[in-house]
């Protein structure tokens, strides 16, 4: 894997923006950030996504929504629940996804 692709979703655009900064950088991951829900779903089907990344804002019906729709893709996306920590704690949770990534 080149590059770790994340779909960033969140009500916060501040936060959304700072996350973005953070994942990027490190070295092959790319973030897209998106505050609309219904437009999400077809982010993911019409783009290689790896990465979900869940921020502050959602309701638990979205949440638990746009996890059931990633696990029934065609294509392994995974979706971490993130809402603060700072940036080595999202290391670690990508990490644990993805072990093979660790330096």
């Amino acid at each position: 894997m080149n590059t770790l692709n994340f779909l960033v979703i969140g009500k916060n655009q501040e936060i959304l923006e700072t996350l973005k900064r953070i994942i990027e950088n490190n070295e092959g991951w790319k973030a897209e950030i998106e505050s609309d829900e219904n437009a999400c779903y077809d982010y993911i089907k019409e783009n290689q996504v790896d990465i979900v990344l869940l921020s502050s804002g959602l309701d638990e019906e979205f949440e638990n929504d746009i996890k059931i729709f990633c696990t029934n893709l065609d294509k392994d996306v995974k979706v971490i629940d993130h809402y603060g920590g700072g940036s080595g704690l999202l290391k670690n949770e990508v990490y644990s996804l993805f072990p093979n990534l660790q330096p």
